[in-house]
């Protein structure tokens, strides 16, 4: 159930608004049971199979961070009022060091199953192709395992929560629904931002809900609403015309390559205003995830930018502990590269997604390996410019099914294509006014408008901080 559809918006969120707002009249308590309840009744909405196994997750990480922070499996000892400040990291005893060890296993276990297990398996089986001529394994149905949705954010979620108690940057939450509420909370379920602990702890204790917060929150969503179906839709059926056809022209293909730049654009910066207003809705305030990308002067700019929640942890859970920049500079490239390589491994199991990482890995290496310095020489606009050309070919693996494809697009944008019997037939197909228009709006707001966070420049709380990953 995505947030532009008509269940969400008709059949689910007044109910579900209704309900929250009911149970807040009583207490935060109250109000953080109802919100994980209604989480879970949005994740069942698709699949409701994998409910148990969220649960089961979220279960085992709420016990596991209580033994972090007691040293002990006596948990009726732990009250929210008396817990003392947490040691750091490096004072933590054996039974701490391994309820995190066994989180962190657990966590990475169950996201490695479902969503790389698959791609584990294409990998054997052309590996068994180049050395033996064919598969030694066979295509047997149970090795096809289905993907739960938001298994990524809810896990990474868990992770961060699990990570921040046990360096003392937060407090474990003693009571369970409290940490259910944080976990399945239906705004950023199933497609982020993905919420740092340490940053929405306080607001799970408390927060208010008031009118200028929903009013807020509305606007912004129907902002949302309106980047993802009347500028995302209309853009995106001209990149599936031109990223589904063969033999394209060389303008088609970078026409199709803009459209699909356009359609991620406002299809991600819609869902993002959308769960910042959903969240507005129910009194959370959520840190910002989006920052008008497309007018990054450099790649660190554009990922300083784009998916902030996402770039942000893959620097302080990732990056940092690899090393960052502390060890030198050959391995501060290394630990970019392998970052970025991961965090294109994260949004999808294939190789395309792999190489979409590599390339910005390989582009911020370059720019700290000096690369910065000279594109800081030439001017703003130009800047801009280079670095949305890098970011575009990039989307082209992002977006093609597989790597051949990828290639052979790839090959029609450079001139390796002169088109075929059916060009003419794609460009009527593709070059509608609905989504000409589309493109036309589509840049004038990327790179003229006004970014949709400014509804909340007032507010006094505004500290820094995609279904289908």
């Amino acid at each position: 159930m995505v947030f532009s559809s008509f269940a969400f918006i008709w059949m689910f969120l007044p109910p579900a608004l209704f309900v929250y707002y009911g149970a807040a009249r009583f207490s935060v308590r109250a109000a953080n049971w109802a919100l994980a309840l209604l989480g879970y009744a949005f994740y069942a909405w698709s699949i409701p199979k994998f409910l148990v196994l969220m649960w089961a997750t979220t279960l085992i990480d709420w016990l596991l961070g209580l033994v972090i922070a007691g040293n002990s499996f006596r948990f009726w000892r732990l009250h929210r009022a008396e817990l003392e400040p947490l040691p750091p990291a490096g004072a933590r005893s054996r039974l701490q060091v391994t309820a995190v060890v066994c989180s962190v296993v657990l966590n990475l276990a169950s996201l490695g199953f479902f969503k790389y297990a698959g791609f584990a398996h294409e990998a054997v089986q052309e590996l068994a192709r180049a050395l033996f001529g064919a598969s030694s394994f066979a295509d047997h149905p149970t090795l096809r395992i289905a993907l739960p949705l938001g298994i990524s954010f809810y896990t990474f979620q868990s992770l961060s929560y699990i990570v921040d108690v046990y360096r003392g940057d937060a407090r474990p939450m003693t009571r369970f629904g409290d940490f259910a509420c944080f976990v399945s909370m239906f705004p950023h379920l199933v497609a982020g931002p993905i919420l740092r602990f340490a940053f929405l702890a306080k607001q799970l204790e408390y927060r208010e809900i008031t009118r200028l917060k929903i009013v807020r929150g509305i606007a912004l969503f129907c902002v949302g609403l309106g980047k993802k179906v009347l500028l995302a839709n209309s853009v995106g059926a001209l990149a599936d015309v031109c990223f589904g056809s063969h033999g394209i022209t060389t303008a088609q293909a970078w026409a199709g390559a803009l459209a699909y730049a356009l359609q991620v654009y406002f299809d991600f910066s819609g869902y993002s205003d959308m769960a910042v207003g959903l969240g507005l809705m129910l009194g959370f305030v959520f840190a910002r995830n989006f920052d008008s990308p497309y007018r990054a002067d450099s790649l660190t700019d554009f990922w300083r930018r784009w998916h902030i929640s996402l770039s942000s942890w893959l620097r302080d859970y990732l990056y940092v502990p690899l090393g960052g920049s502390k060890h030198g500079t050959r391995r501060t490239y290394l630990n970019l590269i392998v970052t970025m390589l991961l965090g294109g491994l994260w949004h999808g199991a294939a190789w395309t997604f792999v190489i979409w990482g590599g390339i910005h890995g390989v582009g911020l290496a370059a720019e700290r390996a000096g690369g910065g310095k000279l594109l800081h020489a030439l001017p703003r606009a130009v800047r801009i410019g280079l670095v949305f050309f890098v970011v575009t070919n990039a989307w082209v693996f992002f977006r093609s099914e597989n790597l051949p494809a990828a290639l052979e697009y790839l090959s029609a944008m450079y001139g390796g294509s002169d088109g075929g019997l059916h060009s003419g037939l794609i460009s009527s197909l593709a070059m509608t006014p609905l989504s000409l228009v589309g493109m036309a709006l589509g840049a004038a707001v990327v790179w003229l408008g006004m970014d949709a966070w400014r509804l909340l420049a007032v507010q006094s709380y505004n500290p820094f901080i995609y279904f289908i990953f």
